[in-house]
């Protein structure tokens, strides 16, 4: 389970009141679509409650994260292909670790950081370079 980034301040979020649909395409192009249940969040435990990553992984979509989830590296990178302005701001730490994100746009967020408000649906892309090609199949 992740823990928290003592050195960082907290996001500000606010989570879904209701049901909304994220869409995630991997990195083989793959469509994974999870209709997203506030009542369920957290998913996974892993980044912030509600984010990408805590979806993803509880859903059983794989998206690297060496840090844990804790806004420390830049693994799980995504692009918000559709639904941005549902998302919350990054924070300052968000942005500094994007900055070593390879291949960064304007859409580009940390999985572990990026919480929709459920206002809208959500599509996001794992860029092709995020792909870890030591991991294993899932079980």
């Amino acid at each position: 389970m992740g823990g928290t980034n003592p050195y960082i301040k907290d996001a500000k979020v606010a989570l879904p009141i209701a049901k909304y649909t994220l869409t995630i395409i991997d990195e083989e192009r793959h469509e994974h679509v999870i209709e997203v249940d506030p009542a369920r969040i957290p998913y996974s435990g892993q980044g912030l409650p509600g984010s990408i990553l805590d979806l993803a992984l509880g859903s059983h979509v794989a998206l690297d994260h060496a840090c844990g989830g804790v806004c420390a590296c830049a693994t799980c990178h995504v692009i918000v292909r559709t639904g941005l302005s549902a998302c919350n701001e990054p924070t300052d730490e968000e942005s500094d670790q994007l900055d070593d994100a390879y291949g960064l746009t304007p859409q580009s967020r940390l999985g572990c950081q990026c919480v929709p408000n459920g206002t809208q649906p959500i599509v996001v892309e794992i860029p092709a370079w995020n792909r870890n090609l030591a991991r294993e199949p899932h079980h």
